[in-house]
């Protein structure tokens, strides 16, 4: 276990930092544009961002635990994040050396309650794989455990010693940062990031509950049970606690192994279709979804001859899916979102998919949603009338040009997605990679647009319904209508009517405080003046002016920076 020591400089080291790339951020972004250097802030963000990413990337990498988990998260995070940052960290890989067996075999025997070899017939000193939060070893069960369970050979996953502390300073790090960028305008109002450190969090203490990642397999099990073309690992609860997981050993053919398929007499390219339709029918018919699906977590099975005849309907081989320390949800609210998305993107109707967008919890409570809905408007001019078919014949540099037009107002609205929309996003973007790679020519487009349909047709009948209850409500706002108008006019009539007009509001509070700004600006340039002129016949008192011209500098640079956020 890491000493006291250890983790207060592991927690010195994160906050100097983030402490040290706020004040470049700062400087660059706030302070050079109030004195007009704008263009030269700009000029080298590019090259400043990558930078920074590549220092955060060797920080990730010295430090490891639950930094290289962070730094993952970030290359996903392309809705806040600029792309300088996200491509450098996309390829941070989670690997560590391996932790000495010895250690593994204390923590494995403290946490079984009883010798290694009693619990197992054998264990393989040598790791399967070795990450920033645990190792596994190959193992063989006890001849009792495998008359019990049927299974022979099993992989056990060992927390490393000490995670739990290490994961512990690195999310009070990673708060208090949170804390202080919630204090900067320019990130306040675009990112909600202390809700972004939550969502952080909450996945990581997930990842090392084993507990948790053997219930998240037995219950994607379940949603698959009958299902000739999945397979998931067995769980040996007998020998699993919260940080060691022990489960059958379900190694095969990784499924980006092309060669190794062929020679098995297996199709890529089916593999391709139907591990796509596995993926959506997580996505829309499970609500439930494996959001890690990258090729080391993806083996494909051949079936023995016996039983690929007893099942000739289905392929002579499964997808089997390891590692459910990152899994899924589609919540009811968020697939109600998802459908009238689907709906408006059906209606070409730009502002019906930002109150879709919206109504998600996508957008935080200071978006210009006007803007969005003319992008969004602008969008579906360009391509709203083609169908998924026919979207894929479009000139790729078309896309990448509206792309790029789409990108910086997205950045620039104070656009958060949901944690769920993100795996989401995550595991589509993960499939169509795992799908390219084993059918060069596979369009994500087929396999999505039946799904879309599908829900597009159980929607229909919600959307009757919904007419029905708004006639009726439009009915009894009709019917109350002659008496609110008597009132509204009897109040005009008594002067008892307010006009509040927070829009203009917020921009005369704007007013306030640049002016505020400007007349801190005259004071300082005057004192500054006045005391360089007096310097020479006065030189306390000209000092002592030049001095305190800097109070209202403070104000003029800080002010806007610290503030918290108002209601501009």
């Amino acid at each position: 276990m890491p000493d006291v020591g250890s983790t207060r400089a592991r927690y010195r080291r994160i906050l100097r930092f983030a402490a040290r790339h706020l004040v470049v951020l700062w400087w660059f972004e706030l302070v050079l544009p109030r004195f007009g250097l704008a263009r030269l802030a700009a000029r080298g963000r590019p090259a400043r961002l990558t930078r920074l990413a590549r220092r955060f990337h060797v920080l990730a990498v010295d430090l490891g635990g639950l930094m290289i988990k962070v730094g993952q998260f970030m290359s996903s995070r392309l809705d806040v994040l600029p792309p300088e940052i996200t491509r450098e960290l996309e390829g941070l890989q989670d690997e560590a050396p391996a932790v000495p067996f010895a250690r593994i075999r204390e923590l494995d025997e403290r946490e079984l309650g009883m010798p290694l070899d009693r619990a197992y017939a054998a264990v393989d000193e040598v790791p399967v794989a070795a990450a920033s939060l645990g190792q596994a070893h190959r193992a063989t069960l006890s001849p009792l455990d495998t008359a019990d369970t049927g299974i022979e050979r099993a992989v056990i996953k060992v927390q490393r010693p000490g995670i739990d502390a290490i994961v512990t300073v690195d999310l009070a790090a990673l708060r208090r940062v949170g804390g202080w960028l919630r204090r900067v305008r320019l990130v306040a109002d675009r990112v909600d990031v202390p809700a972004l450190v939550e969502e952080f969090a909450v996945t990581s203490l997930h990842e090392i509950d084993y507990l948790h990642e053997a219930a998240n397999a037995e219950r994607f099990a379940a949603d698959f049970a009958g299902d000739p073309r999945v397979q998931v690992p067995e769980i040996i609860w007998e020998r699993t606690t919260r940080r060691v997981l022990t489960l059958s050993d379900v190694s095969a053919i990784k499924i980006n192994d092309l060669d190794s398929l062929r020679a098995a007499g297996i199709d890529p390219a089916e593999v391709a279709r139907a591990f796509a339709a596995v993926m959506f029918d997580q996505f829309f018919s499970h609500g439930f979804f494996h959001a890690d699906p990258h090729p080391g977590n993806l083996f494909v099975t051949p079936l023995p001859a016996a039983d690929a005849r007893a099942d000739a309907s289905g392929p002579a081989w499964r997808l089997t899916f390891i590692d459910f320390g990152m899994m899924g949800e589609v919540p009811s609210g968020t697939r109600r979102g998802l459908r009238r998305a689907f709906i408006a993107a059906a209606g070409r109707d730009g502002k019906g998919l930002v109150d879709a967008i919206r109504d998600v919890g996508a957008l935080l409570p200071s978006a210009d949603m006007g803007e969005l809905e003319r992008a969004m408007t602008h969008a579906f001019a360009r391509f709203g009338g083609l169908g998924f078919a026919e979207l894929r014949d479009v000139d790729p540099r078309e896309f990448r040009d509206f792309a790029l037009e789409f990108q910086d107002l997205m950045r620039s609205l104070p656009f958060q997605l949901p944690e769920d929309f993100l795996l989401i996003i995550r595991a589509a973007s993960l499939t169509s990679g795992v799908c390219s790679t084993l059918d060069p020519t596979f369009n994500l487009w087929d396999s999505v647009e039946p799904y879309a349909a599908t829900l597009l047709r159980e929607e229909r009948g919600n959307v009757v319904q919904g007419v029905a209850q708004e006639a009726v409500a439009t009915a009894g706002v009709l019917a109350r209508l002659p008496r609110r108008l008597d009132a509204v006019m009897t109040r005009v009539e008594e002067g008892r009517v307010a006009i509040s007009t927070p829009r203009l509001e917020r921009r005369v509070a704007r007013l306030e405080r640049a002016a505020s700004r400007l007349a801190s600006a005259i004071v300082f340039a005057g004192l500054l003046l006045a005391g360089a002129l007096l310097r020479p016949d006065d030189e306390v008192l000209g000092a002592v002016l030049m001095g305190a011209s800097s109070l209202p500098l403070l104000h003029v640079v800080l002010a806007p920076v610290l503030g918290r956020r108002g209601p501009d």
